[in-house]
Order: structure tokens, then sequence, then C-alpha cells
């Protein structure tokens, strides 16, 4: 386990450092576990209404690499770090997002032009892009809970010091 060190940011920089993850952590919570769990107990009918889910995935997603991006280091290394701590995971999120997207336009391809039965490209996109889904949903759960917990306290990961502005200490 690799140190942690602790540096004392003012309130205003706390408060700033919890913003990222507070936006990332509402999406994996409110959207892509409420939003989609509610819709889809609603039945077929209302499947139209899924749509919102990856819009607003969207939207969060790229204000938090825009932030990420427009952020400088001059103003508060603290809030610099954990902009980037967020957005690393929002791209790693990005990647997993990507692939439910792959495999489930493969499985309309399969089923359209292929003659696949409809019961088995649920299973392929259920077994390749769902549940890969859903496991990194609550992977970076915890993950990002651990990283608000950490801007909340002051505390800086060793590694994001050493990754995001190159120290060798």
């Amino acid at each position: 386990m690799e140190k942690i060190e602790f540096i004392e940011p003012n309130e205003a920089e706390i408060k700033a450092a919890q913003m990222p993850h507070n936006i990332f952590l509402t999406n994996l919570i409110v959207n892509h576990i409420l939003l989609f769990t509610g819709i889809s107990a609603f039945g077929p009918r209302f499947f139209i209404f899924m749509l919102f889910v990856p819009m607003f995935s969207i939207a969060t997603l790229s204000y938090i690499f825009y932030r990420a991006h427009k952020i400088k280091q001059e103003d508060s290394q603290f809030v610099f770090i954990h902009w980037q701590i967020a957005r690393r995971w929002s791209v790693l999120f990005s990647y997993v997002l990507l692939l439910l997207t792959s495999v489930s336009f493969l499985g309309w391809l399969a089923n359209t032009y292929l003659g696949l039965m409809k019961e088995a490209v649920y299973g392929f996109i259920g077994g390749l892009g769902l549940l890969p889904t859903m496991l990194s949903v609550f992977i970076l759960l915890v993950i990002e809970s651990d990283s608000l917990n950490c801007a909340r306290s002051g505390i800086l990961p060793k590694w994001a010091k050493r990754r995001f502005l190159g120290d060798e200490d």
C-alpha cells in the first residue's frame, strides 16, 4: 500500500476538490443504478426513456473531461489532482460504456443481418456488455467514494501526485 500525503488545503479547496467526485458518483448512483433500474422496472413500454441514461452519462462525463482539462495546477495543486483523479476513472468508465455500445450494436447486427435468435443476442449483450458495465459501476462506486473521502480529509494519494505532477518524492 502506498503512503498517503497529508496537505493542508483550506475549506474552499476542499469543497472544490469534492466536486468532481460528487459529479461522478451522482452519475453512477442516480443515473446508472437508480434511473436505469427504475425505468427497467416499468417494462418494455417505457424503454424509450432509457435514452436518458446515456444522455445524462455523456453530459456528466463530458463536463468532467472539460473541467479537468481547463483547471490549472497553479491555482491549487490539491484541486487539480482531484479533478485529474476523477478524469482518470471517467476515462475508464467511458471505455466500458463504449464496450457496451459496441456489443449492443454487434448484437443488433447479428440479429438483423445474420438471423441470430433474439435470446442469443440477449445473452451476448448481457454477458459481454451489461455484466462488465454493472461490475465497473460497482467497483468505480467504491473507488470514487474513497477518492471523495480523500478530498474531504485533505489527503492526496502519492500515486496521484507522482502521476499528475511528476513528483518523485
